[in-house]
């Protein structure tokens, strides 16, 4: 194992706050759009946000508390004058207007305004969404638990979905989300973002109803190899049971040399065949 350096949250606090953002990422933004008792609207970005239920649909975001004072801000001040928010979920069409929209403007200036965004009325709630959003989420907010008076403390505001828009253009016939062009963004560490695009999606097959046989059952010639990787094993091990060798398939490498053959199965795994994969390897034990 590489050497660790370890941080104290308490004794190495800025360190530790640029780090963690870095660490716990990619995040999902979203635009929250909220009201005040006198009609005040406020839109703010968040990416400490994400959803946490099905059954109710509940998603969580948190507003901290300023660093200079800890003082809170109007986000959080609006969902508690007014417990009703709508989740816009950012998109990299969004993605510099989302920054521009964390600039803390003074109480009363209209962020739809300044971000050059458009204010749709909201079916069911009175904040109102954001026309340019992908995908729009009205929501009632049904608790908000402050972690702490502190500068910096988060306050987690669990919000139920009442109802969801989506954009049309970005639903196939059987109102799958076309992911690819819902080209959504993430927020990392410092400045720096990620987009979700064509050439860096791909599909991770879900672990079977039945029990995989898990890495500690593979063979020991493969648990213990020097070429496959964690992610290889992982694989491998999501099966039922070990697959029988099938003397049809024949695949032309030379089996007296281990890490060619561990090697070639890797590259059989990457393209997502793991039969083949399999088929290989038992030849080699």
């Amino acid at each position: 194992m590489s050497n660790i350096i370890s941080f104290d949250p308490k004794k190495d606090q800025a360190i530790f706050d640029n780090l963690i953002k870095y660490a716990i990422a990619p995040r999902p933004i979203c635009f929250a759009s909220t009201i005040s008792k006198n009609g005040q609207v406020n839109l703010s970005p968040f990416s400490y946000f994400n959803l946490m239920s099905h059954q109710p649909p509940v998603c969580v975001f948190s507003p901290l508390r300023r660093m200079r004072d800890g003082s809170t801000k109007h986000t959080l001040e609006n969902i508690l004058e007014v417990d009703e928010v709508v989740i816009n979920i950012v998109n990299y069409d969004l993605v510099q207007q989302q920054s521009l929209a964390s600039t803390e403007y003074a109480e009363g200036v209209d962020e739809f305004k300044k971000a050059g965004l458009t204010p749709l009325p909201s079916s069911y709630i009175k904040p109102p969404r954001v026309a340019e959003s992908p995908i729009q989420l009205e929501c009632k907010v049904q608790r908000v638990i402050p972690l702490s008076d502190l500068p910096g403390a988060g306050n987690l505001v669990i919000a139920e979905v009442l109802a969801m828009h989506v954009q049309a253009h970005l639903l196939d016939d059987k109102n799958n989300v076309k992911q690819h062009e819902l080209d959504l963004v993430a927020r990392l560490g410092g400045d720096w973002y990620c987009r979700v695009t064509q050439d860096n999606l791909f599909i991770v097959p879900k672990p079977l109803r039945n029990l995989g046989i898990g890495v500690d059952n593979l063979p020991e010639a493969i648990r213990l190899s020097k070429v496959l990787t964690g992610n290889h094993l992982g694989l491998l091990a999501n099966v039922e049971i070990i697959p029988s060798l099938d003397n049809t398939v024949d695949v032309n490498i030379d089996y007296s040399d281990s890490t060619h053959i561990h090697s070639f199965a890797a590259q059989l795994l990457d393209q997502g065949k793991l039969q083949e994969a399999w088929q290989v390897l038992l030849r080699s034990i």
